[in-house]
């Protein structure tokens, strides 16, 4: 079998695609008028570039892999032969991209179909967007080369509000018009989709439509009825897609605002679309599409490893966690289902290791069934396991000992507060004694360190709290030293917590950055006298921005345009963020941010992100918010009576548990 790792096969095939480097189609150059004008956007050609060009200037860049293409288990369809033509874009580098299990989804998703294609296309990093910029070079796609601007569709993936800068710019590198009112007969359509949608509101004057829930419930829908509307005009065809379930197209809402700056309603423009758009979901995972042939890229990525998911949802009800409230209910797939899996995507890419993906994979109902299952039918070959997310418990300790028998991976676990009284705030049920009990199995079965996930600025956070994340970290260590580890390491990551939509703690302020900042010196002060202890905190800066964009409206959109031509990309990117800028564009555009960060919310208020219906009742959220101020937990209703959180009903599904007896983790 082919294995990744084999190097002589990569550089023969990059050598390959050096030499058969092919732009097939000339290049055009975008340029945005002078003065800001967020009205109309003028789109000039410019010029074109040979194949010679670009690959002399491949050898000039960082990393030419991102943009070369041509990597295994690639599709190249017939552009000719294809009806309806998506790029699925990524506002990021190709590393981060490539990493996304969603995209390696819809790749194969699409591209399986007869009538349709789909090509991939990434954020390029500043070194080659400054080449491209120079040369007057559009933004290409990977498989055909082609003009991102000649697709029926340019589809991005937002996973994050921190990189709606990086869709701006790729739209401009592109030639499209930034602005979904400035485009015209021929654009293609710009949508989206991913985590982010669930608030798409600060982006919605970019995009023609959102793409709502699971991508592979909607999106052949979504291109089916593009391509019966085709000759129709973009509005009417527009008008068409809205009546999907799951669609969202912003530019048939109006928006209007309350005197105190609040929003008043979201109010549709015609009949037959709806108030609110329903999320959609699949219903059972056994019988959704999933890639057995996904890309190999020729460079290392985030996550280079061949990838299992093993259920969607998660019903921990944590109260912090979007993921854990909008991805709801928890479905499985079976474990036959998963072990045929595996055995494909292992035969076809030649990765040496598995990752088994979900919110929680200690929680799925088979877990120890399947990785003692594909240790033994894999582990031989020297092809390990990989769980990126462990319960603070000894079965989770269990789980990793048998994963380490091919490769020892780190052990991480999430205890996110400090103390007791604040993890059943924020309805994380996990003890002390569960955690101590998880690192001395783990110190006691040869680890000789852990990281730990905490974060700062949680609703009803005292400094009695951030006592209690250093008190645990020193017992934590005194449980390593008790077990005679040498060279014990300990690492905490600390982020900060940013109330997001969906949640309920969608209501809560969020503290300002200096306040964060105060408490990180804090801990900082007093860790100095825990000796192989090591803290490693998120930005405060970038945090505030996030919480502005999680919660805020389409008011933003003015101020992230303006961000962007100051200068503003890759804000995701310790290296590039620029605090001040986004200061001076909020200011510029007579924004507050504290009005979407800093304020508490009444349960009365009209929220942007209420146009979308994640299945998730508000009541509940509340009655959810309600019981954090008394500090009262919430049982996973798979283990105990229904919660009455209202998704299942209201979306028609139910809890797909896949669990056999004798096989299933106890809670």
């Amino acid at each position: 079998m082919w294995s990744v790792g084999s190097t002589a096969f990569l550089h023969l095939a990059y050598a390959q695609r050096k030499l058969c480097f092919i732009i097939r189609q000339g290049f055009e150059h975008v340029e945005i008028g002078g003065k800001l004008n967020l009205d109309n956007i003028e789109v000039r050609n410019k010029k074109q570039v040979g194949r010679e060009e670009l690959s002399r200037v491949l050898l000039s860049v960082n990393r030419p892999a991102r943009y070369t293409g041509g990597e295994y288990n690639s599709i190249v369809k017939d552009w000719d032969k294809a009806s309806v033509k998506i790029a699925l874009a990524f506002p990021d580098v190709y590393e981060v991209g490539m990493s996304h299990l969603g995209g390696r989804i819809l790749y194969g998703l699409v591209n399986s179909q007869p009538d349709y294609l789909l090509e991939r296309v990434f954020a390029p990093w500043p070194d080659m967007e400054e080449v491209m910029r120079r040369e007057g070079w559009v933004l290409y796609s990977l498989e055909s080369f082609r003009p991102v601007r000649e697709f029926d569709v340019v589809g991005f993936s937002l996973q994050y509000e921190l990189s709606f800068t990086n869709v701006l710019n790729m739209l401009e590198l592109a030639g499209i018009p930034l602005w979904s009112g400035s485009r015209r007969e021929g654009d293609p359509l710009v949508i989206a989709g991913g985590p982010v949608c669930f608030n798409p509101e600060p982006v919605t004057p970019f995009f023609d439509a959102f793409l709502i829930g699971d991508g592979e419930e909607v999106l052949l829908e979504f291109l089916a009825v593009l391509n019966q509307n085709r000759d129709r005009p973009r509005k009417e065809v527009l008008s068409i897609l809205a009546t999907i379930e799951g669609v969202y197209v912003p530019g048939l809402y109006k928006v209007s605002y309350n005197d105190d700056g609040t929003l008043r309603e979201t109010r549709p423009l015609q009949e037959g679309i709806p108030s609110r758009v329903k999320k959609r979901v699949v219903q059972n995972l056994d019988q959704a599409y999933y890639p057995l042939n996904p890309v190999v890229p020729f460079l290392d990525i985030v996550h280079d490893r061949a990838v299992l998911e093993v259920m969607r949802g998660c019903q921990r009800a944590c109260r912090f966690c979007q993921a854990g409230m909008t991805y709801r209910p928890v479905r499985e797939k079976s474990f036959s289902t998963l072990a045929n899996q595996a055995q494909a995507v292992l035969e076809n890419t030649g990765y040496e290791e598995i990752s088994l993906a979900s919110l929680s994979t200690a929680d799925y109902s088979n877990v120890e069934r399947l990785v003692e299952a594909l240790i033994k039918r894999h582990g031989a070959r020297g092809i390990g396991v990989s769980l990126p997310s462990l319960r603070a418990d000894a079965f989770s300790v269990k789980l990793a000992s048998e994963v380490q028998k091919v490769r020892k991976t780190t052990l991480t676990f999430a205890p996110e507060a400090g103390t007791e009284r604040l993890r059943r705030v924020i309805n994380k049920n996990v003890s002390e004694e569960d955690l101590m009990a998880a690192v001395e199995a783990a110190f006691t079965a040869g680890w000789n360190g852990v990281k730990l996930y905490f974060m700062i600025g949680l609703p009803t956070e005292t400094y009695e709290d951030l006592d209690g994340i250093l008190d645990l970290l020193s017992r934590v260590r005194g449980a390593g030293r008790a077990k005679g580890v040498k060279r014990l390491n300990i690492t905490a990551s600390i982020s900060n917590f940013v109330p997001k939509p969906h949640t309920p703690f969608q209501w809560e302020p969020q503290l300002k950055p200096a306040e964060l900042e105060a408490r990180r010196r804090y801990l900082l002060n007093k860790v100095k006298g825990l000796k192989g202890v090591h803290l490693d905190f998120h930005d405060p800066e970038t945090s505030y921005l996030e919480g502005i964009m999680a919660r805020g409206d389409r008011r933003l959109a003015s101020a992230i345009y303006r961000a962007y031509r100051l200068g503003c990309k890759f804000d995701g990117w310790k290296e590039f963020f620029r605090a001040d800028l986004w200061s001076q564009a909020f200011a510029e555009d007579n924004i507050d941010p504290d009005f979407y960060t800093a304020r508490r919310r009444e349960y009365t208020e009209v929220f942007p992100w209420d146009i979308i219906d994640s299945g998730v009742d508000k009541e509940y959220l509340i009655s959810e918010h309600e019981r954090s101020r008394l500090g009262i937990s919430t049982p996973d209703c798979r283990y105990d009576k229904c919660v009455g959180c209202g998704v299942c009903p209201t979306l028609g599904v139910e809890l797909d548990l896949r669990g056999e007896e004798g096989f299933a983790p106890k809670s």
